[in-house]
């Protein structure tokens, strides 16, 4: 894959992103969009990765960085190997606090001025986009699915949680706007949402008439799609991008 770093605008000032594009491709070529939206570790290799493969099927990825209040992508990432347990529980004691003040109202600008700079890049065909998210980043992903519903075909969410919550801006709340469609793939363990809150998260999304695959894979725990994390379960990571491609084919145009 083509793949490289730019700076795009956000609505606080610009912030970094990654572009990937498939081998060979070139700007006059128009392909279909995909807005990633990562977990809370951010843009890093990982995530850098995971787009060039869904470039690879033939769209224009954008990948932003969503943490641009507090400092530079490479100011965000985590110095250490999550893999180590100390470390992750170090940056997690210091990230958590800080995207939490990323609440729905706040982000929202910046998820349409990313939304925006997808569509502004060289190569992206006109016409609605795909959106990925993970973790956090799935929610974000219903966010601007339902604030921009004509621009957004379909929205991958995997191991999302805090889909249910007693808050008036919980995201089951806000589902009705949305016209794409929605793919979800719950994690088995994950404590950020039981089963009681995939029933309720599934009875949103019928009752909003949101078309959309829910499911829960077996044993796979929250991060499951994130090869840097203990968390990462190959089989639920490969039967990810397998459902995920298969949702953009059948949404995009390419």
């Amino acid at each position: 894959m083509t793949g490289e770093s730019i700076t795009i605008a956000s609505a606080h000032g610009d912030t970094d992103a990654y572009v990937s594009r498939p081998d060979g491709s070139l700007p006059t070529t128009e392909l279909p969009g995909v807005l990633f939206l990562t977990d809370i570790i951010g843009l890093r290799p990982r995530t850098r990765a995971m787009a060039d493969r869904i470039a690879s099927w033939g769209y224009v990825v954008l990948v932003p960085h969503l943490f641009h209040r507090f400092g530079s992508a490479e100011d965000w990432a985590p110095d250490d190997d999550l893999l180590l347990p100390e470390a992750r529980a170090s940056f997690f004691a210091s990230a958590m606090p800080r995207a939490r003040t990323l609440t729905p109202d706040a982000v929202r600008p910046d998820l349409v001025a990313y939304l925006d700079a997808l569509q502004s890049l060289p190569g992206v065909a006109p016409g609605p986009v795909g959106v990925s998210g993970y973790c956090m980043g799935g929610r974000l992903a219903l966010n601007i699915a339902a604030v921009r519903p004509h621009d957004v075909a379909a929205v991958g969410m995997f191991h999302t949680g805090g889909l249910v919550t007693d808050d008036h801006d919980s995201p089951h709340l806000h589902l009705a706007d949305i016209d794409g469609f929605v793919l979800a793939i719950h994690a088995d363990k994950d404590r950020s949402l039981p089963a009681t809150a995939v029933a309720r998260f599934e009875h949103a999304l019928t009752t909003s008439g949101v078309a959309h695959s829910a499911t829960v894979y077996p044993g796979a725990p929250h991060g499951y799609t994130m090869s840097d994390l203990a968390a990462y379960h190959h089989e639920a990571s490969e039967h990810h991008f397998s459902e995920l491609e298969a949702l953009f084919r059948r949404t995009l145009s390419v």
